[in-house]
């Protein structure tokens, strides 16, 4: 015989027929009293912890999750400003670059400063009005003198006596 029908059913258990099992619950009376028979209800105490239990999870990992995003976020702006930095620093290699170049100078200084070389005649061109230099705007108040003229005057005004 095999295995199976020796124990008296494909179950192992008794091969009663399951007649007595279900005209109990048929008459309302459970394996465990009477009542009637509950169904499967929404939510059993293993789906509560359950439900618990994930929540608790979730709850745990929001904190973490939450300073990872802002340290990837902060990464983000650490990485543009050293970006900023880098070409800051490129700016700056390439200008002490020119500031090296004498030519570079020299053109710098008569440009700016108007200086001029011992071996060459230089001309400065005035506008021809004869102002000194202050010009008033057409309809406007005159331009206020530049500063370092006003400290003179200033202290030329002390000077005098009163």
């Amino acid at each position: 015989m095999a295995q199976g029908e020796e124990r008296g059913g494909p179950r192992g258990g008794r091969d009663d027929g399951g007649t007595a099992a279900h005209e109990a619950d048929e008459d309302g009376l459970g394996e465990h009293g009477p009542g009637p028979r509950r169904g499967n209800p929404a939510l059993t105490s293993r789906a509560a912890i359950l439900a618990v239990v994930v929540c608790a999870i979730a709850l745990s990992l929001a904190y973490p999750v939450r300073e990872y995003i802002a340290q990837r976020k902060e990464i983000a702006d650490l990485r543009r400003q050293e970006a900023v930095a880098r070409r800051q620093v490129d700016e700056l290699a390439q200008r002490k670059q020119q500031l090296g170049d004498k030519s570079y100078i020299e053109r710098e200084a008569t440009r700016r400063l108007h200086y001029c070389r011992p071996d060459v005649k230089c001309y400065i061109v005035l506008d021809g009005s004869g102002d000194g230099g202050q010009q008033s705007r057409k309809g406007g108040p005159a331009a206020p003198p530049p500063w370092y003229e006003t400290l003179w005057r200033s202290v030329e005004a002390a000077d005098r006596p009163r």
